[in-house]
């Protein structure tokens, strides 16, 4: 039998030959946490589940978005309560935990985890849970929200997430004011670019010189064609799986115009990131080793993110799209 330590070995092995394509890197990564779901499921008590259960990634995994390192990012939902279901998962989400830290995913600093009980519910308790996030005023409530909006099943059946979904494109349908407090959530924006048109960078530190490409480059795409998504009521979790349906509706046919091709070119200036050692370090893009055209096009691609983010904080703010 496989153990987390051999899987590790396996992943670390073999990962390098996936960095020069995203789709494959993340379709790698999906195939590790299988195995190591696989071996959560025989180190429980029971040994088989007690019923049925969807095992979700979210945040960058949930959107095929992972770079060479990830951390954590998952939940369960599970068919109905019961008190042994309860703690047959509480059980199986602490193991899940454990085993991807060792295969070298690291904790969820948010605690955004299937160990942790507020992600760990049956369908039912989902439900209930996901109307109180709705009409909480808190900025947590919002941020979990938005998280599980990127929700992916990783294993189970897709249909317990995808109406757990619906939850919120329904709500937000009859309560305008939903995606308001969700623009709120993600209205404030990092600067990118200065008053002189030069490349924001890091001025201190290990990253000095470095463009933190998450915060600077992704948010501003993610955030923004999530925000058109749960408006829309799209299922899609991936960034530009999103952004090629939103593209077929004549109001977003101009707005999004070269976004799909500005994100792409963005996870593939993360994919040269692999001499790295921690997760942050996945983030950081540094500009000296950039050519002039390179320089060039991140800066255009930047500025047409912050434009993005701005007209769809705008639409939103002002009316409903």
């Amino acid at each position: 039998m496989e153990t987390y330590e051999s899987i590790k070995k396996w992943k670390d092995a073999h990962i390098p030959s996936y960095l020069t394509n995203n789709v494959e890197l993340n379709t790698f990564h999906d195939q590790v946490m299988l195995k190591v779901l696989e071996i959560a499921l025989e180190r429980t008590t029971l040994k088989k589940s007690p019923c049925k259960f969807t095992w979700f990634i979210t945040g960058s995994g949930g959107r095929l978005e992972q770079g060479l390192i990830s951390d954590q990012d998952h939940g369960i939902v599970y068919e109905k309560y019961t008190t042994e279901n309860d703690l047959y998962f509480k059980e199986l989400g602490e193991e899940l935990s454990k085993g991807l830290n060792i295969v070298g995913y690291p904790y969820c600093s948010g605690n955004i985890m299937s160990s942790n009980p507020i992600w760990c519910k049956s369908y039912k308790e989902w439900k209930v849970q996901l109307y109180k996030w709705m009409e909480e005023k808190s900025w947590e409530s919002i941020r979990y929200l938005q998280i599980f909006y990127d929700a992916r099943a990783l294993y189970g059946d897709t249909e317990y997430i995808n109406q757990l979904k619906t939850m919120i494109y329904e709500q937000q349908k009859d309560y305008p004011t939903l995606l308001k407090r969700l623009m709120e959530n993600v209205k404030l924006l990092k600067n990118s670019i200065g008053p002189m048109g030069q490349i924001l960078v890091e001025q201190h530190g290990v990253y000095q010189g470095h463009i933190n490409l998450k915060y600077a480059a992704f948010l501003p795409y993610v955030n923004s064609v999530r925000l058109l998504s749960i408006k829309e009521g799209l299922i899609e979790t991936s960034t530009l799986e999103r952004i090629e349906v939103l593209r077929e509706k004549k109001e977003y046919e101009g707005l999004l115009k070269d976004s799909y091709r500005n994100f792409e070119l963005l996870m593939n200036y993360r994919l040269t990131l692999f001499q790295v050692k921690e997760y942050d370090d996945t983030h950081y893009l540094n500009l000296k080793n950039l050519t002039k055209d390179q320089r060039k096009e991140i800066k255009r691609i930047l500025k047409y993110g912050k434009k993005l983010h701005d007209v769809v904080i705008e639409l939103v703010n002002v009316k409903e799209i």
